[in-house]
């Protein structure tokens, strides 16, 4: 049996240990045929019960994003990682940073380090958006104006007084372009506001983004 051939329609997305047993279900020992497809490359373990494809078996593989989506749900990418991704901040984000309803968590795997910080219903299902990297690759990511509310709202130590420190965090701190962000929908960002921890940061990062 050609696993390959198998595992090829489920490639471009991370792969449960329930539909991997499905697959090998006809190997008198599943649990073992598995171990050996770790063992062999063909198979990369991201955590216990998800896997990815391994090199050896050149097929397409899910993109860090949707691997971060998988390991810890439910959750969103945000913070500096879809910053990067909305081309806000100058810097790539090497750590995929994600926001869960869950208790804040960091994997180490074998194909990158993804963090989750916790923020709490309705404030976290704001400002999400579906991202369709390809037709079997669709990916879950903060907004642009969400991403930079996640990111003063997690941010230690960061509570904003005033325009002139607003102003500061962002273009000196986040080095962030303030063409790109007079785009933002501050209205939108309104919205958010009664749900939200630090709301009075919150505010002031909107009467800043207004005046830009």
């Amino acid at each position: 049996m050609d696993f390959r051939k198998l595992i090829k329609e489920y490639a471009e997305a991370p792969i449960s240990r329930h539909l991997l047993l499905e697959l090998v279900n006809d190997y008198q020992r599943p649990n073992d045929k598995i171990s050996e497809l770790i063992k062999s490359k063909e198979l990369i373990s991201v955590r216990r019960g998800l896997y990815i494809t391994g090199p050896t078996m050149d097929l397409p593989t899910p993109e860090p994003f949707l691997i971060a989506n998988h390991l810890r749900g439910p959750s969103y990418v945000s913070l500096e990682s879809a910053l990067s991704y909305w081309n806000m901040i100058p810097e790539r984000a090497y750590e995929i940073s994600s926001v869960t309803i869950k208790t804040s968590k960091l994997y180490k795997t074998p194909v990158g380090r993804f963090s989750y910080h916790q923020l709490k219903i309705p404030y976290y299902s704001y400002g999400i958006k579906n991202i369709q990297y390809s037709p079997k690759q669709t990916m879950l990511i903060a907004s642009a104006e969400k991403a930079l509310c996640d990111k003063v709202v997690l941010t230690p130590g960061v509570y904003l007084r005033s325009i002139k420190q607003t102003r500061e965090f962002l273009m000196e701190d986040l080095r962030m372009d303030i063409e790109t962000l007079a785009k933002l929908d501050t209205k939108l960002m309104e919205l958010w506001i009664e749900h939200a921890p630090k709301k009075s940061s919150l505010k002031m990062l909107i009467k800043t983004l207004a005046q830009l």
